[in-house]
C-alpha cells in the first residue's frame, strides 16, 4: 500500500535531483527494498514517509557526486571541460558567471568556504579534507551540501 501510494511522489522527488525519471525511479525502488530489509531496526514512532524522503535524498545526493564527472553541463559550470569556438560574447558572459560565482563564494561562512574550495579546487576528497582540517567526515559533507545549495541558490538564473 505504501509502494503504491508513494512510489510516483516520490520518483518525481528524486528527479528534481538526479534529472533522469530512470534513475529516479532506480534510486526510489532501492530506498523501498532497503526499507524492507532494516524493517526491524526503524523507529516506527516517526513518519516512514519522513524516513523514505530522507533516503531518497542522500542517494539522490550520492548519485550526483558519483556521476558529475559523466555531466558535461556540470563540468562546464565549473571550468572543468574545455569551451570550443567561443566568440566575445560568449567570453563576456563566462567572464560574468565566473563573477558570480566567485562572489557567491566569497559571501560563504569562513569555514564553510575553505571546505569547499579544498573540494572544488584543490580536489581532495571529504576524507582528506576532514584530515586536514582535523573536523569530521560528516561535518564536511554537511559544510560542502551548505556551500553547494548556497551556490545554487545565488546563481539560479545561471543553472538550467
Amino acid at each position: 500500500m505504501l509502494f503504491k501510494s508513494s512510489f510516483k511522489g516520490l520518483c518525481y522527488f528524486a528527479q528534481r535531483y538526479v534529472k533522469d525519471l530512470d534513475t529516479a525511479k532506480e534510486i526510489v525502488q532501492d530506498a523501498f527494498v532497503n526499507l524492507w530489509e532494516k524493517r526491524d531496526n526503524i523507529d516506527l514512532s516517526k513518519s516512514v514517509k519522513s524516513y523514505l524522503t530522507t533516503t531518497i535524498y542522500n542517494r539522490s545526493l550520492n548519485y550526483l557526486r558519483d556521476n558529475k564527472k559523466f555531466n558535461k553541463e556540470i563540468l562546464t559550470f565549473e571550468n572543468l571541460y574545455p569551451y570550443n569556438n567561443q566568440d566575445t560574447g560568449d567570453k563576456l558572459v563566462a567572464s560574468e558567471i565566473n563573477n558570480k560565482i566567485n562572489k557567491a563564494i566569497d559571501e560563504l561562512p569562513e569555514k564553510c568556504r575553505e571546505v569547499f574550495q579544498l573540494s572544488r579546487f584543490e580536489n581532495l576528497k571529504y576524507r582528506q579534507i576532514a584530515d586536514k582540517l582535523n573536523i569530521s567526515v560528516k561535518t564536511v559533507e554537511t559544510q560542502m551540501s551548505k556551500a553547494l545549495q548556497h551556490l545554487r541558490n545565488r546563481l539560479v538564473d545561471y543553472i538550467t
